[in-house]
């Protein structure tokens, strides 16, 4: 990738928060995206994850950014700023 291609790329910094959902038949809890925020910077998104993680009812919060190639629509894998809480694991993400 040279430095025009990777200069169009676009960061996307996140916060996402999730709440667990009450057990099924076998008796497990599970995670379901409760909020979505996006921002301008990383910091942003961490700080926002933190206070989230906070609140009552938050099981657990992600802060993270991807990159999005603007010509394709293509992104990235999450790289993760910091995860609080219950959250899911990556592979399930």
């Amino acid at each position: 990738m040279t430095n025009a291609e990777r200069s169009s790329e676009k960061i996307h910094y996140i916060c996402q928060t999730y709440v667990e959902t009450k057990a099924g038949r076998n008796g497990q809890t599970g995670l379901i995206i409760a909020k979505q925020f996006e921002y301008s910077t990383a910091s942003e998104a961490q700080n926002r994850a933190e206070r989230e993680a906070l609140s009552e009812d938050c099981a657990g919060a992600d802060a993270y950014s991807v990159s999005e190639d603007p010509n394709s629509g293509e992104v990235g894998d999450p790289s993760f700023i910091v995860r609080l809480g219950k959250v899911p694991k990556f592979d399930d993400f």
